[in-house]
């Protein structure tokens, strides 16, 4: 399958790899500039096509927006609300062919979806040519500012994560620039899929709440969180997976631990303070322990909370899709006293602020703690 940054337009292949450097691999370097400079000239017809045929943003209904850190249940929650079929979400092909939505994925669309992975990297979920994707890999190919940078070329790692996440040594043209290709792929993404609402997920976003709402004043936020214990080993799992998966250099430096630490701090921090006096018809808070103990009655209060229309309507798609994923058997991963001690030493805020406790001790609320990955049907794939 090809690298996920097969995807990018040559001025960004450009711009991150003279910040970060070539490709450890002469070979993988090459495939993926040749095939950014084979597309150039359908992406650029794309281009000056579609563009008088883009809706402006203004004239689109504003977003819903997914918040969450990794690993907290954002992908569940989103599987179960796009199959209701209402709205408008980001496809494989979206994320692979941001540049070529229109065209060269129409074309090649029957090969990218035999080139799929059967499950996602980081755990069991089936992948399918329908399943909901998150919005950064996409990004990733059309600005220069995108977490995934990080785990693409690992040995600028740190200053690729935080300028991703956080605009961290970011120019005020740079965060202009990705503000104009976010909004730019989301009027392509409301086109491509019949001009329904969009649906947003992505965990970076999480940190940009600020932005987001300056953006879309009249966007709605779900934010789901989790034990932050489970968090933290099912990151170390996330963050190892993904780097064996598509780094194109060497990561033996990389600090995975430290890593998951001060993004969820950070992160979390810049969050709250940017929820804090938000209305509550705006952002609606969600436990993920409640969304897996009763994911309907979890979406009917999401629906309800921020009065979003057509519950009743998708209750039937929403209960055979759930009873399609009863049987689902999620990651399960082991506990130590190390672990827990480091979550504790950083995040302990956190755990107190939602009312959670260690693996293994009573919980404050829900269910137990002890799987520490969603467990759905779909899945998102870095392809």
């Amino acid at each position: 399958m090809a690298h996920p940054l097969s995807g990018a337009n040559l001025g960004t292949l450009a711009a991150v790899m003279g910040r970060s450097g070539a490709p450890s691999h002469a070979g993988a370097g090459a495939v993926i500039g040749l095939a950014a400079l084979a597309r150039w000239p359908f992406s650029t017809a794309e281009k000056l096509v579609m563009d008088a045929k883009l809706p402006k943003l203004e004239e689109m209904p504003a977003p819903v927006f997914i918040l969450g850190h990794w690993r907290s249940g954002t992908t569940h929650l989103y599987n179960i609300m796009c199959d209701s079929g209402e709205w408008g979400y980001v496809p494989p092909v979206a994320t692979g062919l941001p540049w070529d939505l229109f065209g060269l994925a129409k074309v090649f669309n029957p090969l990218l979806e035999k080139a799929l992975p059967e499950h996602r990297y980081i755990d069991n979920i089936p992948v399918t040519p329908t399943s909901p994707q998150e919005d950064e890999i996409a990004i990733a190919n059309m600005s220069e500012a995108s977490f995934y940078h990080g785990i693409y070329f690992p040995r600028n790692f740190a200053e690729n994560v935080n300028r991703g996440l956080f605009f961290d040594g970011c120019s005020t043209a740079d965060i202009r620039n990705w503000r104009k290709q976010f909004t730019y792929f989301l009027r392509k993404l409301y086109l491509h899929q019949g001009e329904k609402p969009l649906l947003i997920k992505n965990p970076v976003y999480t940190g940009r709440f600020a932005m987001l709402k300056e953006m879309f004043p009249n966007a709605k936020f779900i934010h789901i969180h989790r034990n932050p214990y489970d968090v933290f080993v099912s990151m170390r799992n996330f963050y190892s997976k993904l780097l064996k998966e598509f780094a194109l250099q060497g990561y033996d430096h990389v600090d995975i631990d430290e890593t998951i630490l001060t993004v969820y701090e950070r992160m979390m921090n810049a969050y709250l303070k940017d929820a804090d006096g938000m209305a509550s018809d705006k952002l609606v808070e969600l436990r993920y322990d409640a969304l897996d103990a009763d994911p309907l009655a979890a979406v009917a209060q999401v629906y309800e909370q921020l009065s979003l229309p057509g519950f009743e309507e998708a209750r039937p798609k929403f209960e055979q899709y759930l009873a399609s994923v009863a049987t689902f058997k999620k990651n399960k991963f082991d506990y130590s006293d190390e672990a827990a001690a480091k979550v504790e030493a950083r995040l302990k805020p956190f755990i107190e602020k939602w009312g959670y406790k260690r693996p293994g001790a009573t919980p404050a609320h829900g269910t137990g703690q002890n799987e520490a990955d969603e467990g759905t049907r779909h899945g998102e794939t870095a392809a």
